[in-house]
């Protein structure tokens, strides 16, 4: 297919992708959360769609939902998988787990009030600088071929919300389920589009 209008086949894209759905366990801590069979299914399905395949390096938040995500596909693409602790996801250790509601209620705060701690949680806005730093560690670096970072829902739409330049808000979060990407030039930070699930094929891939 032709190159979409504004980059050309040469052009290094990174992506963010969150890992897809988990199985919850409330005696168990978030952080060590593995993926469920939909969420396990779907990472296999992106793998056999074959449209990573411009990717060179697959860097990843240590949790374990993110790593189930990311380890296999880098396996598939054969490419080094870098671990980064402080990609995780924004602190909520002060509150643990929440029952849905109470979550999404809490999440909202998050976001609303981004300079202020919500029941303990990490803010927004230091949540923020945090992946912003660990994103720039890695794509300051001289590096070919594509990036594919693998986190979280909030840590990724504060991501984005950095990259393309707006205020903090969770009118620019995920779609409910997990398991979408962004995606950006490497050479000016340039947001290509908002989040895609990963069953929706980029149209600038190689």
């Amino acid at each position: 297919m032709p190159a979409p209008h504004g980059y050309n086949r040469m052009t290094t894209f990174v992506r963010y992708l969150t890992h897809p759905q988990v199985q919850i366990d409330p005696h168990v801590p978030v952080q060590s959360w593995h993926l469920n069979a939909v969420g396990a299914a779907r990472v296999q399905a992106l793998i056999a769609a074959g449209w990573l395949a411009g990717t060179t390096l697959v860097v990843s938040s240590a949790e374990q939902k993110a790593l189930k995500t990311a380890e296999p596909l880098a396996a598939a693409l054969g490419v080094t998988l870098e671990i980064r602790e402080e990609m995780h996801e924004n602190d909520r250790s002060a509150t643990g787990f929440l029952a849905p509601v109470e979550f999404e209620s809490v999440a909202n705060e998050f976001f609303a009030y981004p300079n202020q701690s919500i029941r303990g949680w990490e803010r927004a806005v230091d949540a923020q600088a945090r992946i912003v730093r660990e994103a720039e560690a890695v794509l300051t670096r001289q590096h070919e071929g594509d990036v594919l970072f693998v986190g979280h829902g909030a840590v990724g739409t504060l991501l984005l919300c950095h990259y393309s330049n707006v205020t903090i808000s969770r009118r620019h979060d995920q779609p409910s389920g997990g398991g979408c990407y962004f995606t950006m030039t490497k050479a000016n930070r340039r947001v290509l589009h908002s989040w895609r699930r990963m069953e929706d094929r980029f149209a600038g891939c190689r």
